[in-house]
């Protein structure tokens, strides 16, 4: 299901993703603040369409004004323990990484999830892209689904 938000014009495209960050500090006094602040801090959203005819918005944040768009969750793709992972679990992540130039560091710890959160799978993918983990975990590349 899509949610309607406000987001700078510049960024106002279809297929457009973003990772949304919270209140900022020139938020604060803003008339539009109950349509721009909808969103869940730290999830990553893909734009799905502009409104049509709909005004540009003055923000004190984005030099260009704001408009309104709709918006959905976008799955993140993550390597999660392998034990009891399927379609349909709940799972976390393994917890940090320090191999940066592994293969699977961006899915050891993907933009757009947490640590201490648990997240249901919603599709399996397979093996992660690394051949072997330098932290001697068992891992699955899988798709986790975001909160709206």
């Amino acid at each position: 299901m899509s949610t309607v938000t406000l987001v700078g014009s510049r960024l106002a495209e279809p297929g457009t993703e973003f990772i949304y960050q919270g209140e900022a500090d020139g938020c604060a006094g803003c008339p539009y603040r109950s349509q721009c602040l909808n969103l869940s801090t730290g999830t990553t959203y893909r734009i799905t369409s502009v409104r049509e005819n709909a005004q540009t918005l003055e923000c004190a944040m984005h030099d260009g004004g704001v408009r309104a768009v709709e918006v959905e969750p976008v799955p993140v793709r993550a390597n999660i323990p392998t034990k009891g992972a399927f379609a349909g679990s709940k799972a976390s992540l393994s917890g940090p990484c320090p191999y940066v130039e592994c293969p699977s560091h961006e899915f050891c710890e993907p933009d757009g999830a947490d640590f201490d959160e648990e997240y249901r799978i919603s599709e399996m993918l397979g093996d992660p892209p690394h051949d072997n983990c330098h932290l001697d975990r068992s891992l699955q590349l899988v798709e986790l689904e975001q909160e709206d």
